[in-house]
């Protein structure tokens, strides 16, 4: 089974995955097709997407049973301990493995000279330079990082 999501790309890249895929959304196509077919279909994307951007999932045998190509994407995959997992490049991201290539450490991390906070507490908590979290900062926290930052009492007791 694969996957394929494009957008910005000529309409004769489209009639050429109608062939093969389902469309069935504008830019989406479904299908079961053989690994040969899969690759050679990738191939036609990439050189005829142009500036566009192309997206597939594809089945393998793997844990997750599944894996990605991406082509001109802001997402990109990235293998956490032996998942992949899709991430989108930010502006903060960006300035964050810009100074980790620079061999800083998370402590020096904590608070860039007039730039955004990275790294921090939560609930006020002390930082390592011994100032605390704003309220305005901790509401840019996903839904996800405070389910897993503050765990409910059950979570807790399994926990322990």
């Amino acid at each position: 089974m694969i996957v394929v999501v494009l957008s910005i790309c000529p309409e004769r890249l489209r009639g050429v995955l109608t062939r093969w895929l389902l469309e069935i959304s504008t830019g989406v196509y479904v299908g079961h097709v053989p690994a040969r077919v899969r690759d050679r279909l990738w191939l036609r994307i990439i050189e005829d997407v142009g500036k566009g951007r192309a997206l597939m999932v594809h089945s393998t045998n793997n844990e997750q049973r599944l894996s990605f190509r991406v082509h001109n994407h802001s997402w990109e995959p990235v293998d956490i301990d032996g998942l992949t997992l899709m991430r989108r490049a930010t502006a903060d991201s960006r300035a964050l493995a810009r100074r980790s290539a620079q061999g800083l450490t998370p402590a020096t991390l904590t608070r860039s000279k007039g730039g955004p906070e990275i790294f921090g507490g939560l609930d006020g908590e002390a930082r390592a330079d011994g100032t605390a979290q704003s309220e305005g900062a901790r509401r840019n926290w996903s839904k996800a990082a405070r389910r897993r930052r503050f765990r409910n009492a059950v979570e807790r007791r399994h926990d322990q």
